[in-house]
């Protein structure tokens, strides 16, 4: 019977997994961040997401944090590691030695329960540490996004659970309980849920990626982007989903897991997995070429995000245009509410949006706003829907 939940790691992941399981199950959160630990014992969400901030605030969640992993995990039915899986150049693959550090843990512990990793893995990763260390970790891939992360829990389009046995429906039964819309469940093994996670953020990759490219053309062609995504976008097949051309795809998901993927092909043939991610790298040099041919006497950032409703910019496609900038020196200026610094890869942050509007001959934006109302006619995007 489980009843009592452990979940490691305060992320978007982790938080917004504890505010979905308290609704019927005690929960403890661990985090190594105190500062994280103070909001969500005060009821407080630590990262931007307005439904983990309501359920906290007004909900009656049963949640307790603490920086003692120790305490955290000795009264735990279930043990979920959401934890940072950041890929590593030198390696070319995910670094998982939190994981296997927070697993040893576990292991020398005289709690027994199953672990269930959240994160993001390599393909055989999992089996590889249930044969290092017991046979009792179970991978199950989350697909959420951020700023909407308690929002794709409560609603989420399937769940994936790498066990076909009594504990993988037991699983799969705790996450169905707390959803609150019909869904799919699929009992797979280990590999085949990595798999799942890897190939699918990998065929979003290459959706942007696709539309990008569709854009690339249309603005080499003096072509209108937008008559042309309407128009192949009105099949059916096709849809208008992921279609919204940016500078590119960015973020903390995406440019690692097509990166993990393409690792995990090296002896598969393959030339999509690795052509998606090329095809990133020339879009962003292509929207900053654009930028460059324009001669502005300075260049104005309008944020920093990965897109609308963010609170980081963790691999923000936006990060390498900027490089290229600099590298072509064009003066710039920055407006980011999110950083407290004077200076920003050695450019000045301007904290007043009416001052940054003033000042910028073009704005360059990867996502419109509001804000920039006034001043449409001498921003640079490539944001046509206005969608994420």
């Amino acid at each position: 019977m489980i009843n009592n939940i452990t979940i490691v790691g305060a992320g978007y992941v982790g938080l917004s997994l504890s505010v979905l399981l308290s609704q019927k199950y005690k929960v403890n959160i661990h985090d190594i961040d105190h500062s994280k630990i103070d909001l969500i014992n005060n009821k407080i969400s630590p990262i931007s997401d307005d439904l983990i901030q309501d359920f906290l605030a007004n909900k009656n969640v049963k949640i307790t944090a603490s920086s003692c992993l120790e305490k955290s995990i000795k009264q735990a039915d279930l043990i979920i590691l959401a934890l940072p899986t950041n890929f590593d150049l030198a390696n070319n693959s995910f670094d998982t030695g939190i994981i296997e550090s927070v697993v040893s843990i576990i292991n020398d512990s005289e709690n027994s329960a199953p672990i269930l990793i959240k994160s993001t893995v390599p393909i055989g990763f999992t089996e590889k540490l249930n044969a290092k260390v017991s046979n009792r970790i179970i991978f199950s891939p989350e697909f959420l996004r951020e700023g909407m992360a308690l929002y794709d829990n409560l609603y989420p389009s399937r769940i994936i659970v790498g066990d076909n046995g009594e504990l993988g429906i037991q699983i799969a039964e705790i996450f169905s309980s707390c959803a609150q819309n019909e869904h799919q469940v699929f009992l797979v093994s280990n590999n085949e849920a990595e798999a799942i996670k890897l190939f699918s953020n990998t065929y979003l990759a290459n959706r942007v990626a696709f539309f990008n490219e569709l854009d690339t053309f249309c603005l080499h062609h003096n072509l209108s982007t937008r008559a042309v995504i309407d128009g192949v976008s009105s099949d059916s097949r096709i849809g208008d989903s992921y279609n919204n051309p940016s500078f590119g795809y960015g973020g903390y998901c995406l440019p690692k897991d097509t990166m993990q993927l393409l690792s995990n092909f090296v002896d598969t043939p393959q030339e999509i997995i690795g052509a998606t991610i090329k095809s990133n790298k020339t879009r962003k040099d292509f929207i900053a070429n654009k930028i460059i041919e324009l001669k502005p006497k300075n260049v104005g950032v309008y944020r920093l995000t990965i897109k609308t409703g963010s609170d980081n910019y963790r691999n923000s496609s936006i990060l390498e245009i900027i490089e290229t900038l600099n590298e072509n020196k064009i003066p710039m200026f920055i407006y980011e509410p999110l950083i407290k610094e004077n200076l920003f890869m050695n450019n000045h942050v301007i904290k007043d949006i009416n001052q940054f509007k003033k000042e910028s001959d073009l704005i360059i934006a990867n996502r419109i706003h509001e804000d920039l109302n006034d001043v449409y006619a001498k921003v640079f995007t490539r944001d046509l829907y206005k969608k994420n």
